[in-house]
């Protein structure tokens, strides 16, 4: 039987599109159904309670959908609400998040020191740390919140001197004198990859989770036979609200024209 079902993508806003051009790209044949909550990002300064509250809506919605599998596309979700969301709809479909992967990529590239840039939640939950640690105990992981890279680069603020400014800035961290590699634990980062590597000039690797989640989710597909065979593919976008910047914004992070269908499942 000819498997068609989308893969179900969610993130607090526009940023996960990042993760769903790399799937995109990877997989062509596979449809996507994506789930931006716009109403409520960013999540990066909400309580745990309350990401977990808007992951299992959005979470319930693509398992209606009749989604093959869900990706948490978002840090801040991935860390606060992936236990819960693993917890209640594995039995029924696969759950993956985008930090699993990306841990796995650098414990595999055998790094000792390690920087992170990412939301507020994400740092303060340690997650990358504990997991890195789990598995390489004597690699040091140093963290830092950067929140104001996700509103400027929604902005369309990135590859300009005012976003150079501020990523100067917040790459001045003292212990990231030292790192090997730098992780962009947010998905919106991808869009300032560029200008974070030309200010470590080549001196330090950068990574984000955009393509090893990619990879990922084609090795456990194929695992579970239900990679898609022929180019059927239709995607579509769903946010929970809908602004003339975000549809902009919205073609800027996926690369292609996108269109855009307004349905807010917290009415």
């Amino acid at each position: 039987m000819q498997e068609k079902r989308p893969i179900g993508i969610f993130d607090s806003g526009i940023g996960g599109l990042t993760v769903a051009k790399a799937i995109n790209r990877l997989l062509p044949n596979e449809s996507i159904i994506y789930y931006g909550d716009t109403k409520h990002l960013p999540y990066g300064d909400k309580s745990v309670s309350t990401i977990k509250r808007y992951a299992k809506g959005i979470s319930s919605f693509l398992v209606k959908q009749n989604c093959k599998c869900i990706i948490i596309a978002c840090n801040s979700a991935s860390t606060a609400a992936f236990s819960d969301i693993h917890s209640l709809f594995s039995n029924t479909i696969p759950i993956y998040n985008v930090v699993d992967p990306l841990v796995e990529k650098i414990i595999e590239l055998d790094y000792n020191n390690v920087g992170l840039i990412a939301t507020k939640a994400t740092v303060a939950s340690n997650v990358y740390k504990t997991k890195l640690q789990s598995k390489k105990r004597n690699i040091n992981v140093a963290s830092l919140a950067t929140p104001l890279l996700v509103p400027m680069i929604e902005e369309g603020f990135y590859k300009n001197e005012i976003s150079s400014s501020v990523i100067n800035e917040y790459l001045k961290y003292e212990p990231f004198n030292t790192i090997e590699t730098l992780l962009l634990a947010c998905t919106h980062y991808p869009l300032i990859k560029n200008e974070v590597e030309g200010y470590f000039k080549g001196k330090v690797d950068v990574h984000d989770s955009t393509d090893v989640v990619a990879q990922w989710v084609q090795k456990e597909l194929n695992k579970r036979n239900l990679l898609s065979e022929q180019n059927l593919a239709q995607h579509k976008f769903y946010f929970s609200d809908i602004t003339p910047a975000f549809k902009v914004a919205a073609k800027m992070f996926f690369e292609k024209p996108i269109s855009v269908t307004l349905h807010d499942i917290w009415v």
